[in-house]
């Protein structure tokens, strides 16, 4: 298990992600809005059904955050298996059965941890770092959102986290234990290689008809030629149709009009405060006591008004401020509780408050700065509002080309000519494509896509020459294709390969050779016996040396309490090698071997613990999974939708 850990630390950190899902995102998504669909429940959580529809969008944030983890080495067909599908569809129900939990436990945030959430999200804040709050309300209305709804969601989805987070980090193993591995990690082993090579043991081969015919017909599907298709194709893309839109003054003049909330930044202060901390439900004897030391650091800081953050550092209860001096930084109205905002802009710059309660506690505030309400002139915003403007106005006319082009190419089935000609789109052409991606055809094209292929190699479009529908293969690129010429599937003849296939067969039995008189030669060292080996290198399970894997794990999992001590290892394509192994060194850890193996235990400790708890409060929420998921088809999450 723990050898695993270390070797699949990647892995292990890919589980967490889609075990303990992650945290909110701002826009889009489902869980902060009402979904009121009517499809098939898939699952049932506390009484309450999961559809398909949540299900497939569950499958599509589970893609796109694989998609910003390997970048371009991202593959989709890793995530389009049933496995892959379910186990989006079991987060989801793990993901509402934790919600359940917060809500019954009446678990929650606070409002300052609230602030500083929406304050750390991108967009937010303009070239100054003010906080946009037209924008904030802006991006939340285009998802029908309110604050309040938006603030609320967001508390719920803050208090899961922390119960994640508490959950993992309860996990521990014992020094003892991650001492150990490191000790077994850091094992040098110091070796000698006698290599039987499969190049010694080819003379002696004697290849036959016969088996020739056998390796040919055993691996048949690898001189298998697929069949190829001549295809041509037309692409409509989002970013070409972006380029075609014309933007003028005049347009973005009266934009800037229309938006003029947008572009006017409030009245913002700039503050320092002392908390002296008092629940809002604390004793009264507790809340004198609080306000009593309120008032004296009170006295303090109006008696040298220059020490206040000198005494915020020392005494103040707000332990993210406090390492500050106190300062808040810039805010506007409607991010403070209202006492606190209240009193902060009744005060002018300098100007220290006096003792001002909230359900927080006790606060002394001081204004440090004043920035006046301002508006930012067109020149300065000119750029935004034209690149805007264009993306607005291409989405329309492109979702009106994409409706215009799905139709076209399904409604006029036997070329392309009339729907490039309506929308100003070339006829490519491109040969060799198979029923899979090609891999000796650009990657990313859009003709060499799995859906694309999919729907070229249909029998409408392969058999009966028809168009194939429009195909969505990546964010806002749809392709339609036209077969010209098909190639069926064929088979290489024996006589056209025999030369490889005989050259590969003559390794084959060389190896078993070279194998065969390795172990038997293995079997008289260990008898006593005697070989000339190669030069002393030292391996380790952390450095190989130049090793292969299976050679290090075998040398390493050698009994060597008696030494010298041999082990062979069968090595796939060069034959067999026998290790001497000459001494056993046991190095001491080192304090950040130690570190990172306490780390990795940790980590999947974490997971474990994560994983039960997860489990009892499934049971708790009674979760099923219904027998309409096991039938239920859950496409990918781009699938296009046929116009």
């Amino acid at each position: 298990m723990l050898e695993f850990i270390r070797t699949h630390r990647r892995l292990m950190q890919l589980l967490l992600l889609l075990i303990i899902f992650p945290s909110f995102a701002f826009f889009g998504l489902e869980s902060y809005m009402s979904m009121g669909d009517r499809d098939q429940a898939v699952a049932k959580v506390a009484g309450q059904e999961i559809t398909q529809r949540e299900w497939d969008a569950a499958q599509a944030r589970q893609l796109e955050r694989m998609k910003q983890m390997f970048g371009d080495q991202f593959n989709p067909a890793m995530f389009d298996t049933p496995e892959a599908k379910m186990g989006a569809l079991e987060n989801l129900i793990a993901q509402k059965s934790l919600s359940k939990n917060v809500a019954d436990n009446h678990l929650t945030v606070s409002d300052e941890a609230i602030r500083k959430t929406i304050l750390s999200i991108p967009g937010l804040t303009d070239d100054k770092g003010n906080f946009d709050k037209a924008r904030y309300e802006q991006l939340l209305a285009a998802q029908n959102l309110t604050p309040e709804k938006f603030e609320a969601s967001l508390r719920h989805d803050l208090a899961m986290q922390q119960v994640n987070a508490a959950i993992q980090t309860s996990a521990f193993a014992p020094k003892s234990v991650a001492e150990r591995i490191a000790v077994l990690n850091q094992q040098k082993r110091e070796i000698q290689e006698l290599a039987l090579t499969v190049q010694e043991f080819k003379p002696q081969v004697k290849v036959t008809d016969e088996m020739l015919q056998a390796f040919y017909d055993k691996n048949a599907a690898e001189f298998a030629i697929p069949d190829m298709v001549k295809a041509e194709f037309v692409v409509l893309a989002a970013p070409v149709i972006e380029q075609q839109v014309t933007v003028t003054d005049e347009d973005i003049r009266k934009y800037y009009e229309q938006n003029a909330a947008r572009y006017k930044s409030d009245e913002q202060r700039r503050a320092s405060h002392i908390l002296v901390k008092a629940a809002k439900d604390a004793p009264a004897a507790e809340k004198a006591a609080a306000k009593a030391k309120a008032e004296k650091l009170l006295a303090e800081v109006r008696k040298n008004p220059n020490d206040f953050a000198k005494v915020a550092k020392a005494n103040s209860d707000d332990p993210g401020s406090a390492e500050r001096g106190g300062d808040l930084d810039f805010f506007g109205k409607g991010m403070m509780v209202k006492p606190f905002e209240d009193t902060a802009y009744a005060l002018k710059e300098g100007e220290i408050s006096g003792v001002v309660e909230s359900d927080f506690g006790f606060h002394i505030i001081k204004v440090t700065a004043i920035r006046p309400a301002s508006t930012r002139p067109l020149a300065e915003v000119k750029t935004n509002i034209e690149e805007e403007i264009r993306r607005t106005e291409a989405g329309k006319k492109f979702a009106s080309m994409v409706e215009t082009f799905s139709n076209m190419v399904y409604e006029q089935p036997d070329s392309l000519k009339p729907v490039a000609d309506k929308l100003g789109l070339k006829i490519d052409t491109v040969s060799g494509l198979t029923r899979q991606p090609n891999p000796a055809l650009p990657r990313a094209a859009a003709y060499n896509q799995p859906k694309f292929l999919s729907a070229l190699f249909a029998d409408d479009a392969l058999k009966n020459k028809r168009n194939t529908e429009a195909v969505e293969v990546g964010s806002g690129i749809y392709i339609a294709g036209h077969v010209v010429e098909h190639k069926p599937a064929s088979q290489k003849p024996l006589s056209e390969v025999r030369a490889q296939i005989e050259e590969r067969v003559v390794a084959i039995e060389a190896e078993k050779l070279a194998k065969a008189a390795g172990e038997k030669k293995l079997a008289e060292l260990k008898a006593g016996g005697s070989a000339e080996f190669g030069a002393t290198r030292s391996v380790s399970r952390t450095n190989f040396n130049g090793a292969a894997g299976p050679v290090v794990a075998a040398v390493m999992k050698a009994d060597a309490t008696q030494l010298p001590a041999y082990v062979g290892v069968p090595i796939a394509g060069r034959g067999y090698s026998i290790y001497r192994i000459n001494s056993v060194d046991n190095q001491v850890a080192d304090v950040e071997s130690l570190k990172a193996e306490q780390d990795q235990v940790n980590e999947f400790l974490s997971a474990q613990e994560m994983a039960a708890y997860l489990g009892v409060v499934k049971k708790r929420a009674k979760a099923e999974i219904l027998k309409a998921a096991s039938t239920a088809k859950a496409p990918a999450a781009d699938a296009p939708a046929r116009q």
